[in-house]
């Protein structure tokens, strides 16, 4: 693809970063071999593809692609398109759309009247699905995969990745799908470089900020293990149904590390990896909105930071104000000096390299932990998590039931 620059033949290293298992790619992958496997491994634990997407997406590119690559893959058992921001007439466009791929394929609707229907059926019951957004389309979705009973394993990715291919799909999947290594999430991540370096969030934020709070409270298992994930915010996991069930997760933009956080608390480390998935990754890149508390990247860090903050304080963190404040100074010194060993990296590899532009990144970082802060001290137990599967149908036994006629409904 022009402006993604392959790695060329020296591929990965092999370094352990962590406390979880990192799967490196060390060399050109013998595509047919390891679909081969998965065409077997997938007779006994059938996959569920989860597809994210917004009716917008359908005219980009990329999820043409996707949808071009995905209709020769022969060891999928379903695909579950969850599609956001659509009306009757977009919802009946992506049903054609979509109809090309050879796999069971089903669309959740989640504007339309039916589905609409169950969220007032929750809420009428005390259970909140959250406001709309990927984190409410994701968990719906789920929720038809368990419904049907059709697959043990689900995967999901992001419908805006613009240099996808079969290799991408196949070593997400396989970590978990493949019995003999025993895992049952898997993580992907990737490189993110141009002609200069992207992933601000992850280089500027998520990891400046962890390590911020290793330096506050000392040694802390959780911390560690968030701090062994190379992408957290990479949009790629699979991982087996059961988790899926038990696994609460929020709506708004703490999606990846929401998941990781109850990954955490509901798997043994030793069944969590990581998957190095492709040679170099790009998609869409949100705005930076430093100015708009309600949009960009400044919404992002500041749903992050708030769920963070909540994870924390279910292990038992005690996070006062002045601890608080005290980890905006260390969050801006590390992330200050995350700059400086940015720039040398671009530097000696010929990247280009903004240093106003990383630092009103930070800046902007910053407001995000400021106004994550303000809104827990005030209300702590305010971050949106949307109730595991066990919980609903607990509280409305029919409730899957009554989910997967009202989607099969709408694709019929």
């Amino acid at each position: 693809m022009v402006g993604v620059k392959k790695r060329g033949p020296t591929m990965s290293d092999f370094f352990q970063p962590g406390v979880i298992t990192t799967l490196h790619h060390l060399k050109k992958m013998n595509l047919e071999r390891i679909e081969m496997e998965l065409e077997f491994y997938s007779r006994y634990n059938p996959i569920a593809l989860v597809l994210p997407s917004l009716y917008s997406e359908l005219k980009e590119k990329a999820l043409k692609t996707i949808v071009s690559e995905i209709k020769r893959v022969k060891y999928i058992n379903q695909v579950i398109i969850t599609l956001g921001k659509a009306e009757q007439k977009e919802f009946d466009h992506a049903r054609d759309f979509f109809s090309v791929l050879p796999q069971e394929t089903i669309i959740v609707w989640n504007d339309g009247p039916r589905v609409q229907s169950l969220y007032d059926t929750l809420n009428k019951n005390d259970i909140s699905a959250g406001e709309d957004g990927k984190g409410r389309s994701t968990w719906m979705a789920f929720g038809y995969v368990l419904a049907s009973e059709k697959s043990d394993v689900i995967a999901l990715h992001d419908c805006d990745i613009l240099n996808y291919d079969l290799e991408f799909l196949a070593r997400l999947v396989y970590p978990v799908v493949n019995p003999n290594l025993g895992y049952e999430f898997c993580k992907g991540y990737y490189a993110r470089v141009t002609n200069k370096m992207h992933g601000r969030v992850t280089r500027l934020f998520v990891t400046p900020l962890i390590r911020s709070l290793e330096r506050l409270l000392g040694y802390l298992p959780f911390l560690v293990y968030l701090d062994s994930f190379r992408y957290p915010l990479a949009g790629e996991f699979s991982m087996i149904a059961d988790l899926v069930r038990i696994n609460r997760i929020p709506w708004d933009w703490g999606l990846e590390v929401g998941v990781l956080s109850e990954v955490f608390r509901n798997c043994s480390l030793r069944r969590i990896c990581q998957v190095d998935l492709t040679e170099n990754y790009e998609h869409k890149h949100q705005e930076l909105s430093p100015d708009d508390p309600s949009r960009g990247l400044l919404r992002m860090s500041t749903d992050i930071t708030k769920n963070l903050f909540r994870n924390l304080a279910s292990e038992g963190v005690d996070l006062s104000e002045s601890l608080l404040k005290t980890l905006k100074a260390t969050y801006l010194r590390t992330a200050q000096e995350a700059i400086t060993k940015y720039h040398d990296d671009a530097a000696i590899n010929g990247l280009d390299f903004d240093r106003h532009e990383e630092g009103v990144a930070v800046d902007t970082f910053t407001k995000g932990i400021e106004l994550a802060s303000k809104a827990f001290v005030e209300d702590p137990l305010s971050i949106p998590l949307i109730p595991n599967w066990s919980r609903v149908t607990s509280a409305i036994p029919d409730f899957l039931e009554r989910l997967k006629n009202a989607v099969d409904d709408d694709n019929t």
